[in-house]
């Protein structure tokens, strides 16, 4: 058994092609929360929906976001209805008192569904209506995540880092704002000053993400801060990758990203935005996966291959690179 962790398209990309090298039904997947929000009423959990469209066959892999071919109805109707009433667009966060109040899950992190700035399909949706039914007929977001899971087919076990609300917050020169805010409806502007995984403090893992992390971890290439890092403000997350074998992909070639947001958040919260930074923020792993162009000399057991991964090919041989480096250290 092995356990990815998992945050935004990193870790979904290396899974995509690794079924050949660890066999969906001896994975499991523990996906970050902090960047969900709630919107329009709706709990919309990106991270872990990613790998659940992927797993369910349904992913739009030009985007790696929401389901394919979904028709957008209800998203375009709510934009016709906020021109035609003059309404405000952007991102709108509920009044200060509405952030506390209602479901726990969704705290700190309660937007308007006026003009709603992200795209949700359809299909996409429904899956938003659901999980969100469930969590308020009692269900934890474990339970949710099982049953939609359940729905989509998945071979692989999928659970949320925590039932407990963390939200990622950026803050910037012009105050804190949600990492949805910041990256999606901002499109990672304004300058990052830090970053703050709010309610990290209050959180604990659950005993399935407990048993899960009992097992040889893989850290895919996801950005360190705003994928990994709220699960490393999670109780009890730290103290289980420390007892256990871990082997990280770097998402960057020594100084240069991949994709994303990595460097420019890395740099805001003060760490080194490259390899080296991002081997000082997992001082739990025993050895990581570089790209072969990148000579970066670690303190650790190190496995170089081509780390791109655009193609299922590119994910299954970086899956091997894996597999390799957690044969040294487990």
């Amino acid at each position: 058994m092995v356990t990815f962790l998992a945050g935004g398209t990193g870790t979904p990309k290396l899974l995509s092609g690794a079924d050949n090298v660890f066999p969906p039904e001896r994975t499991t997947v523990v996906a970050n929360t902090g960047d969900d929000v709630e919107l329009g009423g709706h709990l919309v959990c990106p991270d872990l929906d990613t790998v659940l469209f992927l797993d369910g066959g349904e992913l739009d892999r030009e985007t790696w976001w929401g389901i394919a071919d979904d028709s957008a109805a209800t998203h375009d109707e709510l934009h016709r209805l906020a021109a035609a009433a003059d309404l405000q667009t952007g991102p709108q966060y509920l009044p200060e008192a509405a952030q506390t109040a209602g479901r726990d899950i969704a705290r700190h992190r309660r937007f308007s569904g006026v003009a709603e700035f992200m795209h949700i399909g359809d299909r996409d949706r429904a899956v938003h209506v659901t999980r969100t039914s469930l969590l308020d007929a009692g269900h934890s977001l474990t339970e949710a995540t099982r049953k939609l899971a359940d729905a989509f087919g998945l071979d692989r076990r999928l659970i949320p880092m925590s039932d407990d609300p963390v939200a990622t917050m950026i803050h910037t020169p012009q105050g804190p704002m949600h990492f949805q805010e910041w990256w999606v409806g901002r499109n990672g502007d304004p300058t990052v000053d830090d970053v703050e995984f709010r309610g990290g403090d209050d959180a604990s893992a659950t005993d399935a993400v407990l048993s899960a992390l009992a097992d040889p971890v893989v850290v895919g290439p996801s950005n360190p801060i705003t994928s990994v890092g709220p699960m490393l403000a999670v109780e009890g997350i730290p103290e289980a990758l420390a007892a256990t074998p871990v082997v990280a992909v770097s998402p960057f070639v020594e100084d240069r990203v991949f994709s994303g947001p990595a460097a420019d958040l890395m740099a805001g919260v003060g760490r080194e935005p490259s390899t080296a930074g991002v081997a000082a923020a997992y001082p739990f792993a025993d050895a990581f996966v570089l790209d072969s162009d990148d000579g970066t000399d670690l303190d650790r057991s190190v496995v170089r291959t081509d780390t791109t991964l655009d193609t299922e090919a590119d994910s299954e041989r970086v899956a091997r690179a894996v597999a390799d480096a957690l044969a040294e250290v487990a």
